[in-house]
């Protein structure tokens, strides 16, 4: 009966079955994490949160592929999940129609809520399809091929997969197919695949392997010593995949789980990195997890592509890099920092899961060894997302991870006696660690060359720590020497007089010469000055001299008492330009910065200018449409979380919102100040499609404005009509917006924020 499938046929079946597996699993992730993006307000958080399920659902499933395996044989396993996949169609399409509004509590609730919506619309399908890899590779192990004695080769395919799905996704998926079209696309590759799982299984039951007890049992039990030193299987540095040989112990599931754990915690550092300084969106959710799927692709390929050695003195190199750039917290050159830190996290990742690919046991036991990666993985989400808010006020966890990474390096041989060899472990980080600190009680040198100065200097201490790369311990305590010197000299230097986290980021307000600046990542959210005479007067982006003045100035003075709604509270600094019996509301979705600005000892704009505003705390859109309609003279977008932009606020669906409760003559005014995208286009088509005139604005600041804490920015406005907007045009140099631009229109079915991207 096998004659009738070739080899060829049947490695052909498996591999395209774990391909097309692997890729509806990750192409739901960022579909998914974007329909629900809106609801949360467009927060880094929410990926992170989104990732830490698909995590803890990646375990379910390979612990149902673990324990099926344990009790049932490869072909009673295959028509069970045939039938759990046949089952799981009546869930498809994934929607959220229906699903309850998000609360509006803070963290725990937001994060309770989002983890119960993936669970109960996404978590079926995704656990069956996690389960899927490790299924059909035990079924490919339990036939008569000649290669089905080390299977590991199949999650190549796998991983490959994956990585064609997440990079599919931002350039070719999302900016040709809305959210409804994406959701049909893939329950119909749902269909295509169960189809696939059913010809896989037969054609693993007519090549089963006769009287054989397990995959495995023809190889020596061998390589069952626990992972102590620089214990490893045979494979050389840069050599093709043995037969794998090691057999389970506590000391290798250890491993395993670590091995695991640090990098899915540098995934989400990394992730939390770019989504707080560029955009919330899938295209930069993507690329840091394509990345991290790329290292298995290349580690469990039978020839791996990289040398191991080589491998290994890059991650020495480019961690104490990061460590010190971390560490420095430099402001300038964000892309090339950005570059670094994917680059770095990359060749971490590639390390620990080379690791992982020289540790995998015999191929009975693969399914439990996917299960034991899976739970380090979930640990990772776990520690970062769950965790990390509530123990540290900033992202300690990324440096940690990197850290932790560091101390799982293969140790090399020594003929230093143990015992010496641990005290010097522990003794010279310690002498590393003083040098670091002292280092920062060093007279300054001139400002032109302090910046030099200290990277130079935090340079060499990095050349110290790297000379520790035999010892994966003392390596690892060499580099958390420098972040924590560093850490310590900076903040003898200290401005930051308040830090707090939330899910939605951690916020900085900080002491600066006569001002007090909020902060979120790398971006000033607000400032206000302690001179008395000016505690009133709106600074940063707000000026009076701006384009924000402007919109007061020439187009609402003339209203009577305006009623006035803002998306994005800030520091409060908008309410100075209140007037007495005016209503102004405040959309603010964390908690954590009403309490900021509500909090005299750091702003007093709201207790100065309007003590008794409104503040709604929740998702803009939602909130706004419990607002009576027609109520608003002007609506402010100003929603930016550090550099990021909640996209669901610039749609057309949102347009259509906030011209429903405008009142004849209103206007909508976006803030669209960004470093990396450009909005404007956006803007162009959404006002073209709602027939809506439009005027816009880019204004600098001159020497004398900056000294007075003036930012320039860039605004948009939008009206029903073009009279209500030639003030601006006329008498503030604003520029009516172009009638058309190549891009289209935005919807929350819909964003393409890679096409805007400067």
């Amino acid at each position: 009966m096998t004659a009738l499938i070739p080899p060829f046929v049947l490695l052909a079946t498996f591999t395209v079955a774990i391909f097309l597996n692997a890729a509806l699993l990750f192409a739901v992730e960022p579909m998914f994490t974007k329909m629900v993006l809106p609801l949360l307000g467009g927060a880094p958080a929410v990926w992170n949160t989104c990732l830490l399920f698909y995590q803890g659902a990646l375990l379910a499933g390979y612990l149902y592929a673990h324990v099926t395996s344990r009790w049932l044989s490869a072909s009673r396993q295959a028509a069970l999940h045939v039938a759990l996949l046949a089952t799981s169609v009546a869930l498809l399409p994934i929607t959220l129609a229906g699903s309850p509004a998000p609360p509006t509590g803070g963290t725990g609730p937001a994060v309770t809520w989002l983890l119960a919506r993936l669970a109960t619309t996404l978590g079926i399908p995704f656990v069956l399809l996690a389960a899927g890899a490790p299924m059909l590779q035990r079924w490919f192990a339990t036939t008569r091929h000649p290669r089905a004695a080390n299977p590991y080769f199949l999650y190549v395919a796998s991983n490959a997969g994956s990585f064609v799905a997440l990079l599919a996704y931002p350039t070719l998926v999302e900016p040709t197919l809305r959210l409804s079209e994406q959701s049909e696309q893939w329950a119909r590759g749902y269909w295509v695949l169960m189809a696939l799982v059913l010809v896989a299984g037969g054609a693993a039951w007519m090549w089963r392997a006769g009287g054989r007890a397990g995959p495995g049992d023809s190889h020596a039990a061998a390589g069952d010593s626990p992972p102590a030193g620089a214990a490893r299987d045979s494979r050389d540095d840069d050599g093709a995949l043995p037969l794998p040989t090691i057999v389970p112990t506590r000391a290798w599931r250890l491993r395993w789980v670590l091995l695991s754990f640090a990098p899915s915690s540098l995934l989400l550092g990394v992730t939390t990195f770019l989504g707080t300084d560029i955009a919330s969106v899938p295209f930069l959710w993507v690329v840091p997890l394509a990345l991290y799927l790329l290292t298995f692709v290349l580690v469990f390929a039978r020839r791996p592509l990289l040398n191991r050695r080589v491998v290994l003195a890059l991650e020495v190199v480019l961690a104490l890099t990061l460590i010190v750039v971390i560490g420095a917290n430099p402001a300038r050159r964000l892309t090339a920092v950005a570059a670094l830190h994917l680059l770095t996290f990359f060749v971490m990742a590639m390390a620990c899961h080379r690791e992982l690919a020289d540790a995998r046991p015999r191929a009975e036991h693969l399914t439990e060894f996917y299960l034991w990666m899976s739970l380090g993985g979930v640990l990772g989400g776990v520690f970062n997302v769950l965790l990390a808010p509530v123990l540290y006020d900033r992202v300690l966890e990324y440096p940690l991870a990197i850290i932790v990474a560091l101390g799982l390096r293969p140790m090399w041989n020594s003929r230093t006696p143990p015992r010496r060899a641990l005290f010097l472990d522990v003794a010279l980080p310690l002498l590393l660690f003083a040098v670091v600190t002292v280092g920062y009680h060093l007279p300054a040198l001139p400002v032109r060359w302090g910046d030099y100065a200290v990277y130079g200097y935090l340079g060499a201490c990095a050349a110290i720590a790297a000379t520790f790369y035999k010892r994966p311990l003392r390596l690892a305590m060499g580099a958390a020497a420098i972040y924590l010197g560093t850490d310590l000299g900076l903040r003898a230097a200290n401005d930051t007089i308040f830090q707090g986290r939330s899910f939605f980021g951690v916020y900085r307000v900080r002491r600066w010469e006569n001002y007090v600046l909020l902060q979120h990542g790398t971006t000033t959210h607000g400032g206000q000055s302690v001179v008395a005479s000016r505690k009133t007067d709106p600074l940063t982006y707000y000026h009076r001299e701006g384009p924000l003045g402007d919109l007061f100035r020439y187009v609402t003075d003339s209203v009577g008492a305006r009623s006035v709604a803002l998306v994005g509270l800030g520091a409060g600094t908008t309410a100075c330009y209140s007037r007495p019996g005016e209503q102004w509301t405040y959309y603010e979705i964390d908690p954590l910065v009403v309490a900021i600005a509500r909090t005299p000892a750091l702003f007093t704009y709201l207790a100065d200018c309007q003590p008794n505003v409104r503040i709604v705390i929740g998702d803009a859109r939602l909130s706004l449409a419990a607002a009576p309609d027609s109520s608003f003279d002007l609506i402010t977008l100003d929603a930016f979380s550090s550099d990021a932009i909640p996209v669901h606020l610039m749609t057309r669906e949102a347009l259509q919102l906030y011209a429903r409760k405008l009142r004849p003559g209103g206007i909508v005014a976006f803030h669209i100040s960004n470093r990396y995208l450009d909005l404007r286009p956006v803007l162009v088509e959404l006002a073209r499609d709602a027939h809506l005139a439009g005027a816009m604005v880019d204004r600098d600041v001159n020497a004398a404005q900056k000294a007075k804490l003036y930012y320039g920015s860039r605004w948009v406005a939008l009206a029903a009509s073009a009279h209500t907007l030639a003030p601006l045009v006329r008498g503030a140099g604003w520029q009516v917006l172009s009638p058309s631009a190549p891009v289209r229109v935005w919807t929350d079915d819909f964003s393409d924020v890679l096409g805007v991207m400067k």
